[in-house]
């Protein structure tokens, strides 16, 4: 079945919140989510939400989500889409919902002249990285990806207040 691809609203955020808690159960870190229904209403139904975010249903039945932003090449001058989530359930899985999201954000970029599409993926998540294999997408195994968030994030910025 060839689902339909939407873009989400403030009224999905419950079906969004509960795409998220999913996909961090599945990359085993269910206790990492901190976002909230509420947040994500307030995020979707701002003037310039921080995100944008596709649901993909069968029928009646949602079956899987990519939530994205803008990023920006500095050495192509020009915008890129960021990937931030995809996640079809367990159950709808290898049906084609995950590549029908894809596309659609391929289309979206393409259609809005950005440079490229990224994303991250889990060294262990298999079944993933072999669907994007299978896309032709390239790893960029020469890249570390860093993250300050929490205390030490805070830390840095003090320093520089201090400075």
């Amino acid at each position: 079945m060839t689902p339909t691809i939407r873009f989400a609203t403030a009224d999905d955020a419950p079906l969004i919140h509960r795409f998220i808690v999913d996909l961090a159960t599945y990359e085993r870190e269910r206790d990492a989510v901190q976002v909230t229904v509420d947040t994500l209403r307030t995020q979707l139904a701002s003037d310039k939400p921080p995100f944008e975010c596709l649901i993909a249903h069968a029928g009646d039945e949602p079956v899987g989500f990519a939530l994205f932003f803008t990023s920006y090449s500095t050495w192509r001058g020009r915008p890129g889409l960021y990937l931030e989530d995809l996640f079809v359930p367990e159950s709808r899985r290898g049906r084609g919902f995950g590549l029908a999201l894809l596309r659609r954000l391929a289309a979206i970029a393409v259609d809005r002249g950005y440079a490229r599409m990224e994303w991250a993926v889990l060294d262990w998540n298999k079944p993933s990285i072999d669907f994007y294999d299978a896309l032709d997408a390239q790893p960029l195994n020469e890249w570390i990806v860093y993250r300050l968030t929490n205390e030490p994030l805070e830390r840095v910025a003090a320093a520089d207040e201090a400075a």
